[in-house]
This record gives C-alpha cells, structure tokens and sequence, in this order.
C-alpha cells in the first residue's frame, strides 16, 4: 500500500531554474520601471554570481528581461507574469526542452525502449504534466505564497 504521510517533490528543479524563478519573483515585486543588477540578486538570495548572470542573460535573450548597460544599468522585465510559463522560464534556464529527455540515454534511446511495457503510459503522464506546466503561469505560481518553502500540488 503506498503511504503517503511524507511528501517528496516529484518534480525536481535545477539550481538554473530555481535562479530564474527567484530572480523573476524578485522583479516582480520591484517598481515597474526598476533596473536590478545580477549583484543585487545575488546578494539578496546569496547565489552564485555566473550562473546567476548566464541565467539572467538568457531570459534576456528569450525577450522575458530588458537589459540596459552601463552604470546604472541592469535588467527589468519585460513581460507580465501572467504571460510568462512556468515550462517556458524552465525551457530557457535549462538552455533545452525539459520534457524532451523522456526514454533518452546519453547514447540516445533507452536501450529498453522497443521492450518496455510503460512507455505509452509514462508518455501520456509525460504529455499531461507537460501541458499542465505550459499552461503554469508565474503570475499563478507566485500568487498568495510567502517567502517560506511550499509545495506544488495540482490535480492532473
């Protein structure tokens, strides 16, 4: 019978996409019009400087950060929360398409892959989780949360 009285996270979120949301979320909540720095980020949350940077970068480059240089330079968002998803922000952090790895192996397909009785099953959970994260916005992912851990747990 499987218990169910200790809950672990199904779904698991690299540091890059943790960065993204955090600093997203951190954007959010500043004037409209407020350039951050990737230092201020950094330091606020005290998160490594590169990765933070490259992540910052990257959603700049994918149009969801404005970036302006010099000295009191720095990024805004460009986008609502509402407009952005939850698979798009991971998508882009990751610098891939989460969802795409599913039977994969460094070599490519699983070598069970033609044998395997889950595969149509795990392929429609896979479908299903896929759309329900595409469908995620930010907006609703951080709405009526405080700054202390929750969990995420929808209905598919």
């Amino acid at each position: 019978m499987f218990n169910n009285t200790r809950k672990e996270a199904l779904i698991k979120i690299s540091k890059k996409v943790e960065y993204a949301l955090m600093t997203l979320r951190f954007m959010a909540n500043k004037p409209k019009d407020a350039q951050v720095s990737v230092r201020e980020i950094c330091q606020t949350f005290h998160i490594p400087f590169d990765t933070t940077a490259k992540v910052m970068q990257a959603l700049s480059h994918h149009g969801i950060l404005d970036s302006s240089q010099g000295i009191k330079g720095g990024y805004k968002l460009s986008r609502s929360l509402q407009s952005i998803s939850f698979l798009e922000v991971s998508s882009i952090a990751e610098g891939k398409n989460p969802t795409s790895s599913f039977c994969q192996n460094s070599k490519g397909r699983c070598d069970l892959y033609e044998t395997c009785n889950i595969v149509s099953p795990i392929e429609q959970l896979n479908f299903k989780v896929t759309q329900y994260l595409e469908s995620l916005t930010l907006e609703q992912l951080f709405k009526g949360h405080s700054h202390e851990p929750h969990t995420l747990e929808a209905s598919l």
